[in-house]
């Protein structure tokens, strides 16, 4: 089987192109022309993000969602050499692109609901997350923090949005194959550029790492970065590595396919985000659980854990890969775990134990004095409140465990893969954010995906 980009297509003349291509296209012309046209270049990337949307949605879903998960993986990239000339941008506003361009279908979710259909059990989890994200952006609407309720929103709804539009909007196992496809393509990319990064980091991830408000990516010298490749943070990367190694090995196995993903396993090695360490080896073990899945996932298993045992010493930085793994067993003198805990201390002795909440708001973590918000247990109750928090979270969990019922509803391999990463996806629940933005877009996403057939063919 060829590395080969499967893109659906109903369309042609006009939509011939697949959308992917027009997205790289976009990518390669801002981060060329980025020098000689400056801030200008960031709203024209914003406008043709929403044209790739357009296009590659009016081609198929399957070709939509390629399209997006290379804007996703590498309009962080374009960003930072944008910035490099420009002058860094603490809005970000580049990354807006992605989010607004997969808010194409909202004309779509529009129909769906003039037709007043009784809505689909799959949905309420978003229903009632909306509810909680608009009284998280009530409370900053009060404090006259417009610029936060809005940010907020829209990195919360949008992932939503296109998860509703998905459900009905083409067969499952073709969405899983198309972002396969992608990934095949993406993954040695930017596994390659994370190595790169992480021993030569270059210049424009060094001005951003000065700059941004960002103190998990470690310092800008060569062998002292927290890899975080094309993508905006060593959390973001080791998220979308993990996933994109998960589908490719148990829908494109053969020897081409993990020779590409080699570099993948590396970076995500080199990015010490032991999370998506943990949420990979989880969803392994699921898959190992079912028969469909046992053969590939034990394969696999073996596979990551030669690629671990050859990047620990057979490289210059095995060293600092044994290091971070030797925290595993650390427990009470691992750090993170005692800041986390140190958070829930902090929120808790408040006067009001922030039973209100205190709506979307930006805190600088470089700041000193600056609390950390890691994990979505913390994210909910700082910006919810403790009763919104908790119905939130609730809701979270409820859509990630139908997710998993699935993979027993209907044990075929592409259900079973979607389980696994929505095993995944609550294993971070409490340590990671997993529903705004790109993070939000590869939870919903892939949820929604793991909607039986039974159910989608009873509800055309």
């Amino acid at each position: 089987m060829t590395a080969e980009i499967v893109t659906p297509s109903r369309s042609t003349g006009l939509f011939s192109v697949p959308g992917w291509v027009l997205a790289v296209i976009l990518l390669a012309l801002t981060t060329a022309t980025g020098a000689a046209l400056g801030n200008l270049s960031k709203p024209i990337f914003v406008i043709g993000c929403l044209i790739v949307g357009w296009y590659s949605w009016r081609q198929s879903p399957g070709s939509h969602l390629q399209a997006m998960l290379w804007l996703f993986a590498f309009a962080p990239f374009a960003r930072r050499l944008v910035d490099l000339t420009a002058g860094f941008d603490p809005a970000g506003l580049m990354l807006i692109g992605p989010l607004l361009a997969i808010m194409v279908p909202v004309p779509r979710l529009l129909k769906m609901l003039d037709t007043r259909a009784s809505v689909r059990p799959e949905i309420w989890p978003m229903v009632i997350v909306l509810v909680c994200v608009a009284y998280a952006a009530a409370l900053s609407v009060l404090q006259a923090d417009w610029m936060n309720a809005a940010s907020g929103v829209l990195k919360w709804i949008a992932p939503m949005i296109y998860a509703v539009a998905l459900i009905d909007a083409d067969d499952r196992d073709d969405l899983i194959n198309s972002a396969t496809s992608a990934f095949l393509w993406i993954l040695p990319v930017v596994g390659a550029y994370g190595i790169y990064q992480y021993v030569d980091p270059p210049a424009w991830d060094i001005f951003w790492m000065r700059y941004a408000s960002i103190i998990s990516a470690g310092l800008p010298l060569p062998y002292m970065v927290r890899t975080y490749s094309t993508l905006n943070s060593p959390a973001t990367f080791a998220t979308f590595t993990s996933i994109g190694l998960l589908l490719i090995f148990f829908s494109r196995l053969n020897w081409l396919s993990i020779l590409l993903a080699g570099p993948a396993v590396v970076g995500l090695l080199l990015s010490s985000y032991r999370t998506a360490w943990l949420s990979l080896a989880f969803g392994i073990v699921f898959c190992i659980m079912f028969r469909s899945t046992r053969a590939k996932a034990s394969i696999m298993l073996v596979g990551v854990g030669v690629a671990a045992v050859l990047a620990l010493t057979l490289t210059p930085f095995g060293d600092t890969i044994a290091e971070r793994v030797a925290t595993f067993g650390s427990g009470s003198q691992d750090g993170s775990a005692q800041e986390r805990l140190e958070e829930f201390v902090t929120l808790w002795s408040q006067w009001d134990s922030s039973a209100i909440g205190s709506g979307f708001t930006t805190t600088d973590a470089g700041t000193a004095g600056a609390m950390p918000v890691d994990g979505m247990i913390i994210a909910c109750w700082l910006a919810m409140g403790i009763v919104f928090g908790l119905i939130c979270l609730c809701a979270l969990v409820f859509a990630a465990l139908n997710a998993m019922r699935t993979a027993w509803v209907e044990p075929s391999r592409e259900a079973v893969v979607v389980g696994a990463l929505a095993l995944g996806a609550l294993v971070q629940l409490p340590l990671a954010n997993i529903t705004s933005g790109e993070s939000g877009f590869f939870f919903w996403t892939f949820a929604v995906l793991a909607t039986p057939r039974s159910l989608r063919a009873a509800a055309e």
